[in-house]
């Protein structure tokens, strides 16, 4: 098991190998579907890439009860954000964490521009909750749970699942 801090570097990542276990530490942005097509419509009319350098974590957590940080954040299907993320990595997204499957095209531009993709577990969104020690939403509140939340996360587990 490997400890890893995010941001990550280019230097990070080419030290990771597929199926390492990771415990990730450091800070993270939650994007969903929602957020992706604002993510991109603010690319096409700006040129600027939100998130450059950073990792993104399909994910849209809970709100927290009293008391809480966060509630569950667990991690959405991957796949749902497939037709962005070749895109976004060409413009600096370095890192994604979610579950399932990605498409040919996303492993291809993973690989082509030097990223990382992680799985995280399903249905373990209770426990990563846990794992998270601030969460701040960071651009496009208006979409409630859907807007891009700022998380700093310590000992995160995931697994490289394509790198």
């Amino acid at each position: 098991m490997k400890k890893i801090f995010s941001p990550l570097s280019k230097e990070d990542i080419k030290a990771l190998k597929q199926d390492d276990i990771v415990l990730l530490s450091g800070v993270i942005y939650t994007a969903r579907d929602a957020a992706h097509k604002k993510m991109l419509e603010h690319l096409q009319k700006t040129g600027e890439m939100l998130l450059k350098g950073q990792t993104v974590y399909y994910a849209g957590p809970c709100p927290p009860k009293e008391g809480d940080i966060v509630g569950s954040a667990g991690p959405t299907t991957s796949y749902r954000m497939d037709a962005f993320t070749p895109l976004f990595l060409q413009n600096g997204i370095l890192a994604t964490i979610g579950k399932g499957q990605r498409n040919q095209t996303v492993i291809q531009a993973i690989k082509k521009h030097g990223g990382v993709h992680f799985d995280a577990i399903g249905g373990a969104g209770a426990y990563y909750k846990n794992c998270i020690k601030s969460c701040q939403a960071v651009y496009f509140p208006e979409l409630g749970t859907e807007a891009v939340y700022r998380l700093e996360v310590e000992d995160f587990p995931c697994i490289v699942s394509i790198i």
